[in-house]
């Protein structure tokens, strides 16, 4: 079961998402997607949140206003995070996380610490919380199909991509061909270039 709230602070709005418990957050660690974004109370126990994010996008391309509906969001699922003042949400993407077959079921580690960056959340905002809740959800979702349907759909594209080069290369292979007969063309037209029967020391009247 997956829960999703809608962060309605941007337009379109954007999702957000966390596992019911660790052991389905172990099924979002393992399936998720190169675009999620994953967030998690600093140093102590807390729900897993994803955000989405499209095709291509960064961290840097996260608004200020949907990092903190996120970390009020991660905030709220944390039992003692949740009384906390001052509390750091660390966040990074799907893949700089690490995950061995030593670790306890939802813990993770990092890849790459530079790439993991930290958002301070001074008070639990009510008002986000409450907002953000009021559009909760549930699903039931196969992580695996999710994630494969996704990889289909990318290999997909890829290939109608590298054949659209393809196509455009002969295209322009062609373009290049066409004229530079062109200008072998041109060269052998220009006036240096022709000859005549006269040129050659022929008369038109002389002949046998």
């Amino acid at each position: 079961m997956v829960f999703y709230f809608t962060s309605n602070v941007v337009q379109p709005p954007v999702t957000l998402f966390m596992g019911l418990d660790k052991y389905e957050n172990e099924d979002l660690i393992r399936w998720g997607w190169p675009e999620d974004v994953w967030f998690h109370v600093h140093k102590v126990s807390s729900a897993h949140v994803y955000l989405r994010l499209e095709p291509g996008q960064t961290l840097d391309d996260i608004p200020t206003t949907v990092l903190e509906d996120a970390c009020q969001l991660v905030k709220a699922n944390s039992i003692n995070g949740n009384k906390m003042n001052n509390v750091d949400i660390v966040y990074t993407m799907w893949d700089n996380l690490k995950k061995t077959a030593a670790m306890e079921v939802g813990q993770v580690a990092f890849h790459r610490e530079k790439e993991v960056r930290i958002f301070r959340v001074e008070k639990r905002s009510n008002d986000i919380v409450n907002r953000l809740n009021k559009t909760k959800r549930e699903e039931s979702i196969d992580f695996r199909a999710e994630r494969e349907k996704r990889d289909a759909l990318e290999r997909a594209d890829k290939k109608r991509v590298a054949r659209e080069q393809r196509e455009q290369e002969k295209e322009d292979e062609k373009r290049r061909q066409e004229e530079a007969e062109l200008r072998s063309y041109n060269s052998l037209m220009k006036p240096e270039n022709m000859t005549s029967n006269y040129d050659a020391g022929n008369d038109s009247d002389e002949f046998m």
